[in-house]
């Protein structure tokens, strides 16, 4: 059976997964401090995120309703019609349990099992119970053929691998010296490699990467869709999973690639959200001021043509000129030059 064991996130780990962890981590705290002093503006983005969490991750599996439906469904709240529909609320209702305010639940065997219920509970009799036969993750290839890509722990082995899996989490996680960050993206992989369900491992994955993300902290999946950004990103995921699991039950499998994803993923997140918070504050102020605004309050560096194509009723002209005034009062400074120039904060 694979060793279960994070104490290799103490050692050296890649500059780049350091580098964008610690952006994150600035991230992180300008979302905290914008949350406090703008409670309604992350209030609607809540909403909105919810919705698109739903839709994304289901769609990832490729269970879909039409959009007048999905509106349906998670807004007006009518009834399910269809198989897709009822897991769609189902997945809904273990996102909403995850997302409620107070929920301090740890994880555990118990807990992924009762959102396995949730999920699937209106439409499989083994929902929320560890598969009972062995099973194995597929792909479809370029000619149409589906080999197996993966054969995840057998069933017989599934509750000591799952048992293991969690302590050796839960351990790591008291280390301070270990990232969670990363330690989440690992333990997404190895929950996957172990596929304990006949069915859903992949919403429960996700399900389970929200419930991770928000016990370190990071609130970022309760306003920008983690879901819908994987479902953007769908290539990306599956080969990033293909990578860190080969060779995963000799031992000598690379975590790196699904560690560098998520990472991305976040990243990507927090720049929507950035995006989202300043749009949300611009609308009713003058042209000029929603420059100064979208420069002053922008998470990350951000270039001209980013500038025009977030601000598209304000003329090039009109962005350059402010953009010209902050510069020399010194309100923002350049980073690079020509094309690749970029603007942030002084």
């Amino acid at each position: 059976m694979h060793q279960f064991d994070y104490r290799f996130l103490k050692e050296q780990v890649p500059g780049q997964l350091v580098g964008i962890s610690n952006m994150i981590a600035d991230l992180h705290g300008r979302e905290k401090l914008r949350r406090a002093e703008h409670p309604e503006v992350f209030q609607q983005l809540r909403e909105n995120a919810m919705i698109e969490t739903v839709k994304g991750s289901n769609a990832i599996e490729g269970i879909v309703t039409t959009g007048k439906r999905m509106n349906a469904l998670l807004r007006e709240g009518a009834a399910p019609q269809t198989h897709s529909e009822q897991e769609i609320l189902g997945y809904r209702d273990a996102l909403t349990e995850i997302y409620a305010d107070g929920f301090d639940t740890d994880v555990s065997e118990e807990l992924l099992k009762h959102f396995h219920s949730r999920m699937l509970g209106a439409t499989a009799a083994d929902a929320g119970n560890y598969k009972k036969e062995n099973n194995w993750i597929q792909e479809r290839d370029e000619n149409e053929r589906i080999p197996v890509r993966f054969v995840p722990v057998s069933a017989k082995e599934t509750p000591e691998a799952m048992a293991q899996w969690l302590m050796a989490y839960r351990e790591a996680r008291q280390d301070a010296s270990v990232s969670r960050l990363l330690l989440i993206a690992c333990a997404v992989v190895d929950f996957l490699c172990i596929h304990p369900f006949a069915d859903g491992n992949g919403r429960v994955s996700r399900l389970m990467t929200s419930l991770l993300l928000q016990q370190a902290g990071y609130r970022i999946a309760r306003y920008v869709s983690v879901d819908a950004k994987i479902n953007e990103y769908q290539y990306g995921y599956y080969e990033a999973l293909k990578r860190s699991s080969d060779g995963w039950h000799e031992n000598r499998c690379d975590y790196t690639p699904f560690m560098i994803f998520l990472l991305q993923i976040l990243y990507a997140c927090y720049k929507e959200l950035d995006e989202k918070f300043v749009e949300g504050q611009t609308k009713t102020i003058p042209k000029h001021q929603q420059v100064e605004n979208v420069l002053l309050n922008s998470y990350v560096p951000i270039s001209k043509a980013e500038l025009v194509s977030r601000l598209p009723n304000i003329s090039v002209s009109t962005i350059e000129r402010v953009m010209s005034e902050m510069l020399k009062e010194g309100k923002i400074v350049k980073i690079g030059t020509y094309r690749n120039a970029k603007y942030k904060v002084k």
